[in-house]
């Protein structure tokens, strides 16, 4: 059976839990990556905690993000959303540089960034698709978050977590920005992955298993490639403009269209064919994606 998973509550939990004195702030923590060690006892062991983590770690850290080629060895960012469980893999053998920015999410909840950061899509990327800084961007991030820490450390007014909520968002942006510039350096990879995705979605729909299984997820791809489907997303959609959800939409439209103007089945056996299961589904997504319903696209055509 496996080890149950440790959860931490609070910042001032995970304070006592790595030996830390009481945070400043309840709600938010600046921590040295100095101060995280990996022991042998904790190798193996899940962890999991209702805060939003950014880490920000030396290139060389003795942590494994994958096997694929990286753009810059200074520093590597991972992001953690609440609940989302990680196993440690390697004992720490040497310090490590760095920082870690935890807050609970009571601390955007009054703010515009309570409604908006499920849109960082980021938060929800696996260890392998961490984000890869420059010297030039690590500076920019750190330097958000010093001042973050600068604020808790030497006032707590009526603007403190306003100013603390602000540099975050401002943290986000940037982070937004060098994950484009990411991919953009990786275009040629991102290529093929948009390639294999449209294998995938080709082979999915001659094996027959459009009809047996019904229309795909984003994760059945997404596994597919060895990435999350966050991920996928995001790659196809910088690649593409079209999200994965509309890369399979518009193939079923596409296979739809044919089968509408080469076959006299009926807009329920084409919509059975093609995965869905109330063929009204099929005629909204339809109309949609044309303007036409399958009748009139048939009638047209």
């Amino acid at each position: 059976m496996q080890d149950p998973i440790i959860k931490f509550e609070s910042v001032s939990e995970l304070h006592q839990v790595m030996g830390l004195e009481k945070p400043k702030h309840p709600l938010i923590s600046v921590i040295n990556a100095e101060n995280f060690k990996t022991t042998a006892e904790m190798v193996g062991q899940r962890f999991s905690s209702a805060l939003f983590t950014i880490s920000m770690k030396d290139g060389h850290c003795g942590m494994q993000y994958g096997r694929g080629h990286y753009d810059f060895d200074e520093g590597v960012l991972i992001f953690m959303s609440p609940n989302q469980v990680i196993t440690m893999t390697e004992e720490s053998s040497e310090p490590i540089a760095g920082w870690m920015l935890v807050f609970h999410p009571d601390l955007i909840r009054k703010y515009s960034l309570g409604a908006e950061i499920d849109n960082y899509s980021f938060f929800s990327y696996e260890a392998n698709e961490a984000l890869h800084l420059s010297d030039e961007e690590r500076t920019i991030l750190s330097d958000c978050v010093r001042n973050i820490e600068g604020e808790y450390n030497q006032r707590i007014d009526d603007y403190s977590q306003k100013v603390m909520v602000s540099n975050i968002e401002l943290l986000l942006s940037y982070c937004t920005r060098f994950y484009n510039r990411q991919f953009n350096t990786r275009s040629h990879q991102n290529s093929e992955i948009v390639t294999q995705v449209e294998n995938h979605l080709k082979a999915y729909f001659e094996s027959g298993q459009l009809a047996e299984y019904g229309v795909p997820s984003v994760q059945f791809f997404a596994e597919k490639v060895h990435l999350s489907a966050n991920y996928l997303s995001d790659v196809l959609k910088k690649e593409t403009g079209r999200s994965a959800k509309d890369h399979i939409n518009d193939f079923l439209i596409k296979k739809a269209k044919l089968m509408l103007v080469n076959s006299e089945d009926s807009v329920s056996e084409i919509a059975y064919a093609l995965g869905f299961n109330y063929p009204h589904y099929f005629s909204r997504l339809f109309k949609n994606k044309t303007g036409y319903t399958p009748n009139k696209y048939r009638e047209l055509n």
